[in-house]
């Protein structure tokens, strides 16, 4: 059987996910009858509730006598260091554009590191059912994207098809409404090359993704570059720098068959497989016969530009809803997590309670945080800092391409909110309907926490995407949050006598019967300072009624809840998310009072 290995690259809601079901189910990977959930490529609970890809996975598919093994990537920034390892093991890629939004900052992204390996891309313009379609201006904009990426003549020469991925039909012309998807399956038959292993040298294979099993231990997915490997057949893992790493056997082959892992007894070159039987063995590193003593060329992972504290919960709350909340237990799970996705890098502190966990941008980090405490962790997470780094003149920050598309009426309050962030605006365009694409250069620092200010300055019209771009020069200090905050002075419960009182003084943030201790931040102040109050405070009894009953009349404003992405950025260097399996409160890292004013006395020092 013949073998083509593909990857799928678009950017976040491009519809990537729903073709491949469309793929599956034409390709009679599906039985008729079957009943499929939607988007069945993202499995992961978050990945379904964001509806973004975080994790790269292969599938497979059979097309009139070959195998497609298509791999699934992540479409966001953050989940970069994925991207970059899947390209270097299929031999094309399919690039999916939407027919209105066009080409985006992350489909530049993936597309410049796919053009960078040589792979030649088939252009799929997606959603062409649009009311709001504009196919030609999207194509074109894909073909100025190439050129400004270095394509070589053969990749600008690229094929196009016309899709609906939701509808499942496929087309040269840009005006079918109808069909099926076999135009896009002969397409990858006839423009992706075969894979150029080579089937008669010695079994080598490099490791792309890293997995766990609770019953295999770790699955290393990869291609097989050449030769062939049997099950059980002795195997070893060197470095980059070509020393041995570990020694065993490959007691488990497995292939894809749709969205299955299936066990096979033997794979052979220009195959993607996972194995399972090795310990130590990780992510660039090759997997041979013995005899081999030449690793396979790996590539680089960017660096982590972002990181957090992840702590011990030690509030006054501790242990309430979490079963997971030892410092033994967090570190064996964030080095876990370390061991399977490489962009991620965690590294202990001396007082062992507590870990620096760096990485790629908030999301990842906070999809971490999330998927913890689905699982039952308790944390203290810190706010994000940025890593800086010695340059040849001086200390440098990492910065980012942002391209910010809203209503031209709000273009001006992003420009300005921007450039108080220190960002450079590099480019402004109208991009139609009444839009604007502005693109500008910033320092990561001063994008931490914009996020939802942008959103309630676009009245949530506005589309913000980020993108790594460099590391410069130091921007010098950042104006942060403007408001102090509201601190409970005491324990109890929040009372509505008291937090009736308080909302005059700015926002609040917990509602009456919350649990509360001394410390803990139970709203925005409406001045810069801190502010201790006493959110328990019960009325006083006396014989006395209110005339028309105005005792029981209290009428409090809800509540404002942040999520846990919100909650992370809105907190100050003095302050801590307090994150728990039911709750997220905000809190200051001394809940006394009296440490916070020697804490902060040694910092003006």
């Amino acid at each position: 059987m013949s073998l083509r290995n593909v990857a799928i690259i678009a950017h976040v809601d491009h519809g990537k996910t729903t073709l491949v079901d469309q793929l599956f189910r034409q390709s009679g990977t599906f039985r008729d009858n079957q009943r499929v959930e939607e988007r069945a490529m993202d499995s992961n609970d978050l990945e379904k509730e964001r509806g973004i890809t975080i994790l790269a996975k292969c599938t497979s598919v059979d097309w009139e006598g070959t195998r497609i093994n298509i791999v699934d990537t992540p479409g966001h920034a953050d989940f970069g260091g994925e991207v970059e390892r899947i390209l270097s093991m299929v031999d094309g890629v399919i690039l999916l554009v939407d027919s209105s939004e066009g080409a985006m900052p992350q489909t530049k992204f993936v597309t410049g590191k796919a053009l960078a390996l040589g792979l030649r891309p088939i252009v799929v313009v997606n959603k062409i059912d649009r009311s709001d379609a504009r196919v030609q201006e999207v194509l074109d904009e894909v073909f100025d994207l190439f050129v400004s990426l270095e394509a070589n003549d053969e990749q600008l020469d690229f094929p196009v098809l016309f899709a609906s991925g939701r509808n499942g039909y496929a087309s040269e012309d840009a005006e079918a409404r109808e069909g099926t998807l076999a135009p896009l399956f002969n397409k990858i038959v006839e423009h992706v090359p075969a894979p150029s292993a080579d089937p008669n040298g010695p079994f080598k294979f490099l490791v792309t993704l890293l997995d766990r099993d609770n019953f295999l231990g770790r699955i290393l997915t990869g291609l097989v570059f050449s030769g062939s490997v049997k099950t059980n057949m002795p195997i070893h893992a060197l470095d980059s720098d070509g020393n041995v790493v570990e020694t065993g056997r490959a007691s488990k082959i497995m292939s894809f068959r749709g969205l299955e892992r299936v066990p096979v007894e033997e794979a052979n070159a220009g195959d993607i497989i996972s194995i399972a039987g090795l310990t130590v063995a990780t992510v660039a590193n090759t997997i041979a016969d013995p005899s081999v003593t030449e690793p396979l060329h790996a590539q680089p992972i960017d660096p982590p530009t972002l990181s957090m504290r992840f702590a011990v919960n030690d509030s006054p709350m501790a242990g309430r809803e979490g079963t997971k909340v030892t410092s033994r237990m967090i570190r064996d799970r964030l080095f876990r997590e370390a061991e399977s996705n490489v962009a991620i890098k965690v590294t202990e502190s001396e007082d062992k309670d507590s870990f620096e966990v760096a990485g790629r941008g908030e999301l990842q980090l906070g999809v971490l945080i999330e998927t913890m405490r689905r699982e039952g962790f308790e944390l203290g997470i810190s706010r994000p800092r940025v890593l800086f780094r010695d340059g040849p003149n001086g200390r440098e920050e990492p910065y980012e391409t942002v391209v910010i598309d809203v209503d031209e009426e709000h273009s001006g309050t992003v420009v300005e909110k921007m450039s108080i962030r220190k960002a450079e605006m590099t480019d402004m365009r109208p991009s139609g309907g009444g839009k604007t694409r502005i693109t500008f250069s910033a320092p990561s620092r001063g994008l931490i926490g914009y996020h939802g200010e942008f959103l309630s300055d676009t009245r949530g019209t506005g589309i913000m995407n980020r993108l790594f771009e460099k590391y410069g020069p130091y921007k010098g200090s950042i104006e942060g949050r403007k408001n102090g905050v509201l601190i409970s002075n005491g324990s109890g419960e929040a009372n509505a006598y008291a937090l009736n009182a308080l909302e005059e003084r700015g926002i609040l943030m917990v509602a009456p019967g919350d649990p509360l201790y001394e410390g803990i931040i139970i709203g925005e102040n409406a001045k810069p300072d801190d502010l201790e109050v006493n959110p328990m405070k019960s009325k006083q009894l006396t014989n006395f009624r209110a005339s028309g009953g105005k005792d029981d009349a209290i009428r409090l404003t809800p509540p404002r809840r942040l999520t846990l992405e919100q909650a992370i950025a809105y907190i100050d260097d003095d302050e801590l998310v307090e994150v728990t399996p039911k709750s997220i409160r905000l809190r200051k890292r001394h809940l006394d009072p009296h440490e916070r004013k020697r804490a902060s006395r040694a910092k003006a020092a």
